[in-house]
């Protein structure tokens, strides 16, 4: 595993925590249709984007990146192939371009069709979607994503951090015609699987940005009680007591919150 891949995986335990949605996993054909339909329709491409980029770059970069294109033409072998695409994939991203860089773990993907390829592009392509600074490259990246973590959860439906990714795509960019498609995807985990400290987690996390921090406080205490160790639950909590006017608590957790940054 790359340097790159390590750094994302790492990057998605904070961003988009795990939880499993009680839904079948296995895309239909109306979802493929619908999925081929949202892709044919994006709001840009990579031959856009890819020309702006290069743009930005200084000279040495440049070189550098040219370099590495060549050699993607010139290699023989998958292997190879793959290799030289993940330091493609690392080089835009190091340069700020999630975008682009999901673009390249996604062609990864594509000849591996492994769902730790699949999963690190859509991770990428959502790292692309918060960072978005148009609504057409959040658009792009998002519906990227999507696809890239329903392709993760067909080859693996058991592995519950593909889910969760899919899900708080949803939430942080909600279908018009659903808005609420992510948060019921949450509270339908959180019904089959009470006991799941990461459905816990989210569901107050989320509860805590829509002011609703008394059910927020519940959930995260509980997933606190489940899951001792993780600090992130104790900043959710510091924030959930501060909206509730209970200052002792509130202090207590952002004291612990304090130790993730040390």
């Amino acid at each position: 595993m790359t340097k790159l891949q390590l750094f994302i995986i790492s990057t998605t335990a904070l961003l988009f925590l795990i939880i499993y949605f009680g839904f079948d996993t296995k895309p239909s054909k109306q979802a493929l249709i619908e999925k081929s339909r949202t892709l044919a329709i994006e709001s840009t491409d990579i031959n856009a984007i890819l020309p702006e980029a290069k743009k930005e770059l200084e000279a040495s970069a440049a070189a550098k990146l040219h370099g590495l294109e060549q050699s993607v033409q010139e290699s023989v072998s998958d292997s190879g192939r793959v290799t030289l695409l993940q330091e493609l994939s690392g080089f835009w991203f190091n340069a700020g371009k999630a975008e682009i860089a999901g673009y390249y773990a996604q062609e990864v993907a594509e000849i591996t069709n492994e769902e730790e390829a699949w999963s690190i592009a859509g991770t990428t392509y959502a790292i692309g979607a918060q960072r978005a600074k148009s609504e057409k490259i959040k658009s792009y990246c998002n519906g990227r994503s999507i696809a890239a973590f329903e392709n993760a959860i067909s080859i693996n439906p058991s592995n519950t951090n593909h889910s969760i990714n899919l899900a708080l795509s949803y939430v942080e960019n909600p279908p018009e015609a659903n808005p609420m498609k992510g948060i019921m995807m949450l509270l339908d985990l959180n019904k089959k699987h009470p006991e799941d400290a990461s459905v816990l987690y989210n569901l107050g996390r989320l509860g805590n940005r829509t002011g609703q921090f008394e059910k927020s406080a519940k959930r995260l205490e509980k997933a606190l009680a489940l899951d001792p160790e993780n600090i992130k639950i104790s900043c959710q909590l510091a924030e959930a007591y501060a909206g509730l006017g209970e200052n002792s608590k509130a202090t207590t957790h952002k004291e612990r919150c304090e130790l993730l940054n040390n």
